[in-house]
């Protein structure tokens, strides 16, 4: 079974850096997707970055497009996210997850089976 850990979250002013952090326990097999989410307050839990384990294809929302950076290292079962240029805005919980999905990743959280604990972003003004 997967488990994931995710790690890296903080505070920083706007205009700041983090890298994210995710430990998956177990492999990244082909066909999965790797992904992050956020989820501030009262608002729903989206999508920010994926990358599919076959191809190496990326997708990024437009919020983010720019700014941030997913990679990861499966050797290390490891999933990363560098934010640059953070925004006010980019402040949420950020999650990391898996899951199986047909040639390509999507921001349809339920088509990720797998979820870490959730770290915090927060970017002050």
């Amino acid at each position: 079974q997967v488990q994931l850990v995710e790690s890296g979250g903080g505070s920083v002013q706007a205009g700041g850096s983090l890298r994210l952090s995710c430990e998956a326990s177990g492999l990244l097999y082909s066909g999965y997707c790797a992904a992050w989410f956020r989820q501030a307050p009262g608002k729903e839990r989206e999508g920010v970055a994926s990358i599919y384990g076959d191809t190496g294809s990326i997708l990024y929302s437009d919020s983010v497009k720019g700014r941030f950076t997913i990679s990861r290292d499966a050797a290390k079962n490891m999933i990363y996210l560098e934010m640059n240029s953070l925004k006010p805005e980019d402040t949420a919980v950020y999650y990391c997850a898996t899951g199986y999905s047909r040639g390509y990743c999507s921001f349809v959280p339920k088509t990720y089976h797998y979820w870490g604990q959730g770290t915090q972003v927060t970017v002050s003004p």
